[in-house]
């Protein structure tokens, strides 16, 4: 006797989700490193003059662009998404004077966190530092400032497709491990804008099925239909993490006046002595 095989649906993951209000600790961006826990926020993680002088100093960035990568969006920085290491190294050294002019004379709240994180890694026996290759080294962090005009400012997407078929040879490896979103909020809409974690950690066979292998984006409205998400609400002056490899967005912003704008880096562990960190 046959029976009809039943089509499954996503897999639904359990979210740890965190949220405190003050200055972010390394104990806090390790336990997402390690997978203990899914996503943290910082509410006033980082002073609001310190925002607002950031967010000045994007708008008048002379590096300023365009995203052509299919992700619509303003940035300053690199990125590796879809590069190869000659590229993305290439763009990093020629965004990397522009990436200083976001902070100018301000104290960078980005660069404070990677050095207190490197000093405590550095006294668990880990080593911290940017991803590199022959072709040069990664920036710190890169500003962004989506612009998707659909239900979502950015379309959901996982992390994790981008760095697993990464062509940096050091990068690969952190995505066996947790791809860690680390991201410092220096302007927010009114309304909106809110970063959506959807209960799913899509595997390969998963990303193959969407026709996302190499990308991670877009997942569908159909295909994440029937999984449960979570919201988390952020203001100017926030600190959010996440663990990347579940799928996530960002809901349409409403309201005149500010956009949304954020300072990002990846980090992971890429083997148990070493945490890479890159834009």
């Amino acid at each position: 006797m046959m029976t009809a095989e039943v089509s499954k649906g996503p897999a639904i993951s359990p979210l740890t989700m965190k949220e405190r209000t003050g200055s972010i600790s390394t104990a806090d961006i390790i336990s997402v490193l390690k997978g203990e826990v899914t996503s943290l926020h910082i509410r006033q993680g980082f002073s609001i003059e310190v925002a607002d002088a950031i967010t000045a100093n994007f708008a008048r960035n002379a590096g300023l662009k365009e995203r052509k990568d299919g992700v619509p969006g303003q940035y300053v920085g690199a990125s590796h998404y879809r590069k190869d290491a000659v590229g993305y190294f290439a763009d990093a050294a020629n965004a990397r004077p522009f990436v200083g002019a976001l902070f100018g004379s301000l104290v960078d709240p980005v660069r404070g966190l990677f050095d207190a994180l490197k000093r405590e890694l550095h006294d668990q026996g880990t080593e911290l530092r940017l991803a590199r290759s022959a072709h040069g080294e990664a920036n710190i962090c890169r500003a962004l400032c989506w612009s998707g005009t659909g239900m979502y400012t950015l379309e959901p997407h996982d992390d994790v497709a981008q760095v697993l078929c990464a062509a940096n040879e050091e990068l690969p490896a952190v995505a066996h491990n947790t791809v860690v979103a680390l991201n410092f909020y220096p302007s927010m809409p009114q309304e909106g804008g809110n970063l959506r974690i959807w209960r799913h950690k899509p595997t390969v066979a998963d990303r193959k099925s969407q026709g996302l292998e190499t990308t991670g984006y877009p997942y569908s409205a159909g295909y994440l239909e029937a999984v449960p998400y979570q919201d988390i609400e952020l203001k100017a002056g926030d600190i959010a993490l996440i663990d990347g490899g579940f799928v996530h967005g960002v809901t349409q912003q409403s309201g005149s006046g500010k956009r949304r704008l954020l300072l990002n880096c990846f980090l992971g562990f890429a083997r148990p002595d070493l945490v890479l960190w890159w834009t």
